[in-house]
């Protein structure tokens, strides 16, 4: 038995007529929907629809945030959802706890003002890992990092000095700021500090607030590279080793655009800024 559909003739021609030859904006949707979809799997899935929109507008494509939305929930298309990290700071009876002066002072005006640093941890085929980082928040690029087996105060020393190496800091211009891990209330890291005269701010104890940038780095670390507690695929160390290399130094620092600094990539937003200054100094 064939149901009737109530629905003129004249309508169900022109519905027909729609699907055979689709509109102007049909078309242009069914390309932009490719573009995206490209954007979507170059990035490998980090990025969502403010990134994706940026990236499309930087390639020319100027249209609106919601309709890239729009056809990223019509391809089924869903950036991956991050899990906080909560670190877990365990300070030495002797240990040298510094104030919080940072205060959470996220957006210095030029680089080499505020860096900042902490530690996190990643299950390999041969047992933890620990990953030290620290990034200057003007631009939120990574200046140092290191790998190592064991979360001893080297591993975040070797990691400053890498930092210290790569940048040209003034003395007395730098604060840097960490938790109260016994890594930096130690002695060797203190004297590091003082060595390259180099202000120390602390967060308050348990604050995972007031060190935010760097519980957020290591947020898009695990997820974007499938490294979550509950990974049923185990890296080797130097899998791992050669994984973050890749993600910080040639994927990170160069190519993720950032919300915090106008979706720009950290080494680009350096470039840029320096370049505006520049103008304005020759302008004056």
């Amino acid at each position: 038995m064939v149901k009737k559909l109530n629905v003129a003739r004249s309508g169900f021609y022109s519905w027909l007529q729609r699907q055979s030859n689709p509109g102007k904006r049909a078309q242009q949707d069914e390309q932009i929907a490719a573009d995206i979809e490209l954007v979507f799997k170059t990035h490998r899935r980090r990025y969502g629809s403010p990134r994706i929109h940026q990236e499309l507008r930087e390639n020319g494509r100027h249209i609106s945030r919601k309709r890239v939305e729009r056809l990223m929930k019509r391809q089924g298309m869903q950036a991956r959802c991050r899990k906080r990290f909560r670190a877990c700071p365990k300070p030495e009876i002797d240990s040298k706890v510094a104030e919080n002066l940072l205060d959470r002072q996220f957006n210095p005006s030029e680089p080499n003002r505020y860096w900042c640093g902490d530690i996190t941890y990643v299950r390999t085929s041969e047992g933890w890992r620990y990953l030290a980082v620290w990034m200057d928040l003007y631009s939120r690029r990574i200046v140092g990092w290191k790998l190592g087996s064991s979360m001893e105060a080297k591993l975040v020393t070797e990691a400053l000095n890498r930092a210290l190496g790569l940048r040209k800091i003034n003395p007395d211009q730098l604060l840097i700021h960490t938790d109260q891990g016994s890594q930096y209330t130690g002695g060797k890291y203190q004297e590091l500090l003082k060595a390259n005269k180099i202000s120390c701010s602390m967060s308050g104890k348990g604050n995972c607030w007031d060190n935010a940038a760097m519980e957020s780095f290591f947020s898009t670390y695990k997820l974007e590279n499938d490294l979550d507690d509950n990974s049923k695929i185990l890296l080797t160390p130097w899998e791992l080793q050669r994984e973050t290399a890749y993600w910080i130094e040639g994927y990170y620092n160069r190519e993720r655009r950032h919300s915090s600094i106008n979706y720009l990539s950290p080494i680009e937003y350096e470039e840029r800024t320096r370049r505006d200054r520049i103008m304005h100094e020759m302008a004056a």
